[in-house]
């Protein structure tokens, strides 16, 4: 079996793209050739590789590619998290398959359209440049329905109170595109900007607490990798500055995942981001969000109440929804392809069937 690794700019390692029509479907099956894959990673020296992407060719006539995430976790090589989704390791995969064959060649104006088998987003990936191996991105979140802001607050709430080492601290809870709490860093004695790109380990151990908390809330459990948690406030020149968490540590910059939250979090009223955006006016274009890792912005198209656009399908009567939203400026560096010795009696399997069927006559 053939394996992929490309790196989408920011993330914390690259993704390891595997071809999910010759893995098991099952998932007990599923997960121990998984595991095989990630003892000979670490063999190799790719114990730090803890992305994977399982893709093949959509069935679906709206769909070019069906992509699921699987989070490798730290400790062991049978651990795993599948409950969410990563938007660098989706853009990694459409290079992946676009190099091995499963998609035609990348252009400028190409749009490959994902579907997330996690959690069944649908995401377009509009490619901006190619070169020979990097390609930019412009990513779309797209819902198939206008989605009411409701069903986007997993506790029910805009904020949450979390307990966690015996302090209870105010949260928002989010879920778009993955499942997030947002934490006003001032709140756990971070000033500013600086101090929060700065802070160590204590804040760190303090999110850690904070997001283990919120996954019992959920009824997920405490030692996986969702739901994620990042700690926000003003930005120095405007906007927001977000430092999030990743598997294991801090996160270099924000996942995309993270930012197409964070944008759609900062539209939704009383939630902890869009109280922080409008103490820093950031107004209502696209959302400028600083990182430890640099500056990004993302779109997020709402529907307001009081506005021209308000009785959408699928929305309660005063209650805004969510359209789509978009991040621009994206890239990904593929980085080779290798044959997966533990899996490659899969690719024998498929050698076999095609010269079956050449003697079949």
């Amino acid at each position: 079996m053939i394996g992929h690794l490309a790196h989408a700019a920011g993330a914390p390692c690259p993704t390891f793209v595997l071809d999910a029509a010759r893995l098991p479907r099952e998932e007990t099956a599923l997960l121990g050739h998984l595991t095989e894959a990630r003892r000979y990673l670490t063999s190799a020296g790719g114990a730090h590789v803890l992305k994977i992407a399982l893709v093949e060719p959509s069935a679906h006539p709206m769909f070019d590619l069906d992509y699921r995430f699987v989070q490798a976790l730290p400790g062991a090589p049978d651990r795993f998290d599948l409950r969410g989704s990563c938007g660098h390791s989706a853009l990694a995969s459409v290079v992946a398959a676009a190099r091995s064959g499963m998609l035609p060649r990348l252009v400028p104006g190409t749009r490959v359209r994902i579907r997330v088998r996690n959690n069944g987003d649908s995401v377009v990936c509009e490619v901006d440049r190619a070169e020979r191996d990097e390609v930019g991105f412009t990513v779309t979140f797209v819902q198939p329905r206008p989605v009411p802001f409701t069903e986007l607050l997993p506790t029910g709430r805009t904020r949450t109170v979390l307990e966690a080492d015996g302090r209870r601290v105010e949260v928002s809870m989010v879920a778009s595109a993955n499942t997030y709490a947002f934490v006003d860093a001032r709140s756990l004695q971070v000033p500013d900007e600086a101090a929060l790109f700065t802070a160590g380990g204590d804040l760190l151990r303090r999110l850690e607490s904070l997001r283990a908390a919120a996954a019992e809330l959920l009824g997920w459990p405490p030692g996986g990798a969702f739901p994620k948690i990042a700690a926000v406030l003003p930005g120095a020149a405007g906007g927001i500055a977000a430092r999030a968490l990743t598997v294991p540590g801090w996160h270099p910059s924000l996942a995309l995942t993270g930012a197409v939250c964070l944008g759609t979090a900062a539209r939704v009223p009383g939630t902890v981001p869009w109280r922080i955006t409008h103490e820093a006016d950031a107004g209502d274009g696209p959302l400028a969000i600083t990182t430890p890792g640099g500056r990004t912005a993302v779109t997020a198209v709402v529907s307001l109440p009081g506005t021209s656009v308000v009785s959408l399908p699928g929305t309660a009567d005063g209650d805004g929804a969510l359209l789509w939203s978009s991040v621009a400026g994206k890239h990904v560096t593929f980085q080779g392809s290798f044959a997966l010795a533990p899996l490659s009696h899969l690719q024998f399997e498929e050698v076999a069937q095609c010269l079956a069927l050449s003697g079949a006559g």
